[in-house]
């Protein structure tokens, strides 16, 4: 059955994946308020359509940190996305390659960042945490420069792992851990989806991070990043010390006040995420679309400014960039397709859904989309 829309993908991926796997994708921190709320924020926000509008072509392109790009949404850092599906960042990349759009790899990806840049014809960033250490940081920064990445991104919302409760409840840390004894009351999620389970071990598992190597440790293990993420969060000197290092476009992801958009700027960022990390670290803070305005207020031109969180459909996209956002981030979304061997079909979904708004709303050029076509 084709998918129609994300939440179909959703379903699909959680018929397909073991319920550990469904879980770290679908749920977020503590009560799960703001996960809820960065989707129901997009609802209120409403739109004032001008009417009688000639139909034509809608020019979807924009440019984002001097980059033109097909689409004005980029494909997020999801950490682990080897789980989902064989080889999955490689997979992930090369779609986004072909639909001319970016592909974000995270620090916490399976796959070595050089074979996930030869994956894909498109422009790709790496995302940066500071795990293992600056030594550890540093080497990541100078393969992802000799591989060909175009921006780095440094996620400043992470001094420990939120609380995700989904998580702890599925067995995510005991599964993860080696220890066949710990590992044994939660087998069942894998063995009831026998599929996932073959093409996970045919794969090679996915136990290791191959882009954080501290020094004189080897690559890190799957069971040490939460600890390794409580001594690895990033403050605005490691900024700085980024930015000495990183000589190509910096962004900088998880800002969601004035002051701190502000801060990055200052330090030398060219373009900000405005981000919870799709609620999954501290709960009950803004859904990203209400903090947005307030964010490119703040930037005044300075700096560009993105968005991700609560993106399930392209008049969401829409939204956010007649809200300011040069172009939004997507990441459940992808993840769910990768889940569910769609990742293509994920793009298309949303490509379709903006250009289907675009022409009801009676604009036909991205360049024309402001704040007028809405109301919040």
């Amino acid at each position: 059955m084709l998918a129609v829309s994300i939440e179909d993908l959703r379903r699909a991926a959680r018929r397909r994946l073991p319920r550990v796997v469904f879980d770290y994708i679908d749920g977020g921190a503590d009560g799960e308020v703001t996960l809820a709320e960065n989707c129901r924020a997009f609802d209120r926000v409403t739109f004032r359509p001008r009417n009688a509008v000639p139909s034509g072509p809608c020019n979807l392109t924009t440019s984002v940190l001097g980059r033109r790009l097909d689409l004005p949404f980029l494909l997020a850092p999801v950490g682990s996305s080897r789980l989902f599906y064989p080889r999955g960042e490689c997979v992930a990349a090369e779609r986004a390659g072909s639909a001319g759009t970016v592909y974000t790899l995270s620090t916490l990806s399976g796959c070595r960042l050089e074979d996930v840049k030869a994956a894909t014809a498109g422009p790709a960033w790496y995302q940066l945490y500071l795990l293992g250490g600056r030594e550890a940081a540093s080497a990541s920064i100078a393969r992802a420069r000799a591989a060909g990445y175009c921006a780095l991104v440094v996620t400043i919302d992470t001094p420990v792992a939120g609380l995700r409760e989904r998580d702890v409840r599925n067995g995510s840390k005991e599964l993860t851990s080696g220890n066949l004894a710990a590992m044994l009351p939660y087998a069942w999620q894998l063995l009831a989806r026998p599929r996932w389970t073959v093409d996970f071990l045919r794969d090679g598992g996915m136990m290791s991070f191959p882009n954080v190597v501290p020094a004189g440790e080897g690559v890190m293990q799957y069971a040490d990043v939460a600890a390794a993420l409580a001594q690895s969060g990033c403050g605005w000197e490691d900024l700085r010390w980024i930015r000495d290092e990183w000589k190509g476009p910096l962004v900088v992801k998880g800002v969601l006040t004035a002051q701190d958009a502000l801060r990055a700027i200052d330090e030398g960022a060219d373009a900000v995420v405005v981000s919870n990390h799709g609620a999954r670290q501290l709960d009950c803070v803004a859904p990203t679309i209400r903090a947005l305005p307030e964010i490119v207020a703040a930037a005044g031109g300075r700096a560009e400014v993105l968005l991700d969180g609560g993106i399930r459909r392209g008049s969401d996209v829409v939204k956010a960039l007649a809200l300011g956002a040069r172009a939004v981030l997507i990441g459940r979304a992808y993840a769910y397709g990768l889940g569910a061997a769609g990742v293509a079909r994920a793009i298309e979904i949303l490509r379709d859904g903006v250009v289907r708004t675009l022409r009801l709303l009676g604009c036909h050029d991205l360049a024309s989309l402001d704040r007028s076509y809405v109301e919040t």
